[in-house]
């Protein structure tokens, strides 16, 4: 991108109607680490890419529990998401609070919306740099959203966000057709072979960089207690057992064989050529 005369403040428009700055944060959730979601009629699930600066130091977290029923992965500048996320869960204590109740996933999220569309619109202010992928269940069922810098949300059967996304969200539209009835095991499965499409050639999902958040019944690989269906994230040697279920890359992408040809039945044409031999 190259500076312009529009782009010095979120308040002035383009002449094309664009808002350059707003713009500007949409890439700096690019720049992150992909985090990939996908939802079924009994689970969400989250899976994220995590990074590390150097080889002393440890990966980055890029999972938040924010109340029993929902969580969050994260793509763009981390202190920002530390700041929505804390205000997320001052949202859902005061449901709990005046309410007696868990606050509703929609609800949360335009709450986090409006607070960033906010900084799309006043003078002085920088729209916040973090894209969010939130899952979360409720009495509808679980539920799987997108919140981007510029205010928007939406509702997702599968969706994909951070660096090389793209790679990912190819595979989920191919896929997304199976999500519904999968069991939580094949549901991580199509996230994890989603995640590896964004990640570079050289480089493989383990232990390490993987991150795996589960709203829902509890998975047989999983081996730490579950409270009801709450909202869990599963790290390092927790998350072996899914990556053992992959498939290897070249087998999941091979397209599905063709049936066998039916042997050919020579025609009335065919003998009477025979014939005439």
């Amino acid at each position: 991108m190259f500076r312009n005369t529009y782009d010095s403040d979120n308040t002035v428009f383009s002449p094309q109607g664009r808002l350059h700055q707003v713009e500007y944060a949409l890439e700096a959730v690019k720049q992150g680490s992909a985090a990939v979601g996908l939802r079924s009629k009994t689970h969400a699930i989250l899976l994220a890419l995590k990074r590390s600066t150097g080889e002393l130091a440890s990966y980055q977290q890029k999972m938040f529990r924010i109340d029993d029923h929902v969580g969050i992965a994260i793509a763009g500048l981390t202190s920002d998401a530390r700041v929505l996320s804390n205000f997320m869960r001052q949202q859902a204590m005061s449901s709990k609070m005046l309410f007696n109740r868990p606050v509703p996933v929609n609800r949360l999220v335009s709450a986090i919306a409006d607070k960033a569309q906010v900084n799309t619109q006043e003078y002085g202010r920088r729209p916040y740099g973090v894209g969010f992928l939130v899952i979360g269940q409720d009495k509808s069922g679980p539920h799987l959203y997108e919140f981007s810098p510029s205010g928007n949300s939406y509702e997702y059967y599968a969706m994909s966000i951070g660096a090389r996304s793209q790679s990912a969200k190819t595979y989920l539209e191919k896929h997304y057709k199976s999500f519904e009835d999968a069991s939580l095991e094949d549901l991580v499965r199509h996230g994890l072979h989603a995640l590896r499409e964004t990640l570079q050639q050289d480089k493989e999902l383990n232990e390490n960089n993987t991150s795996i958040g589960i709203v829902g019944p509890v998975s047989q690989f999983e081996k730490k207690p579950v409270v009801g269906e709450s909202f869990r994230i599963l790290e390092n040697g927790s998350v072996r057992p899914f990556l053992d279920t992959m498939v290897a890359k070249e087998l999941a992408d091979a397209p599905a064989p063709a049936a066998p040809a039916a042997p050919a039945v020579p025609t009335s044409n065919d003998e009477d050529v025979q014939m005439a031999e």
